[in-house]
């Protein structure tokens, strides 16, 4: 049996270690996109009732975990100046429909039923880009949340 451990190993393994360990607790991030300038703002985020949607940028990235995921909403305004920041659990894999529209790509539009604050809204990925729309279809919403958007 050797009488290595951790404390004598070269230093590039104990920070493959650490970071092994680090990413299987708190996960890492697996994708990034970027609200579509066409699509309403989640229902979650509020804005001063003066501003425009044109006003805001807002980006959305996933993050995968052991056990879990999530996604992590960031609002930021036309100086880049970061205004809020929110998170809300989402499934491992996007919700799809029973039947999709023959005019989207194969396995989209994709779906995420997100909920922050008590306020359940709809991610919608109509293709494979950074891009990202709410959706306030209300067949998607029947028959994803069953309840109206």
């Amino acid at each position: 049996m050797s009488d290595k451990n951790i404390f004598s190993l070269p230093a590039s393994y104990k920070i493959a270690v650490i970071m092994s360990l680090v990413f299987s607790i708190a996960g890492c991030k697996e994708s990034s996109f970027e609200l579509s300038p066409e699509s309403r703002l989640p229902k979650w985020i509020e804005v001063e009732a003066s501003a425009s949607r044109n006003d805001y940028k807002l980006t959305m990235d996933y993050y995968l975990g052991p056990k879990s995921a999530e996604a992590v909403f960031k609002l930021y305004d036309l100086n880049g100046k970061k205004k809020m920041q929110l998170k809300g659990d989402t499934a491992r894999y996007p919700l799809k429909l029973k039947n999709p529209p023959s005019d989207y790509p194969k396995n989209y539009p994709s779906y995420e039923v997100i909920t922050i604050n008590g306020v359940t809204d709809i991610v919608e990925h109509r293709k494979m880009e950074p891009i990202f729309y709410m959706t306030d279809d209300p067949a998607v919403w029947n028959e994803l949340v069953r309840e109206k958007p």
